[in-house]
């Protein structure tokens, strides 16, 4: 029961990273009054945030899961960017996008059998 804590943990690194990646995508999609404005707003402030968060998260679940598994829960980041791109960024999910995260996920299950 433990063991599995470990793994939600990660699985929530997982999807704060994806988040912080929409976020920095947002923000890199706007025209900024100045230099400082595009590195020092809400949304790339909120980003980098998230993904010190999703760091720590992911220190802390490695520590009681073997380092093997994690590659496994960490491919989720690619469906979790589709989806989320999909929900804010109003992006298309096409058939190739789909076949590219299948076939990543495939070499991934591949690989760890």
């Amino acid at each position: 029961m433990i063991m599995n804590r470990y793994y939600l943990v990660l699985v929530l690194s997982v999807l704060v990273a994806s988040f912080s990646q929409i976020l920095l995508k947002r923000s890199a999609e706007k025209e900024h009054e100045s230099l400082i404005r595009e590195y020092l707003n809400a949304e790339v402030v909120c980003g980098y945030g998230l993904l010190v968060l999703s760091t720590l998260l992911t220190i802390f679940a490695f520590s009681g899961m073997e380092y093997k598994n994690g590659p496994i829960v960490e491919s989720l980041g690619y469906i979790f960017i589709m989806i989320l791109s999909r929900i804010f960024l109003g992006e298309k999910m096409t058939k190739k996008k789909i076949l590219g995260n299948v076939c990543i996920l495939a070499g991934v299950f591949i690989y760890y059998i």
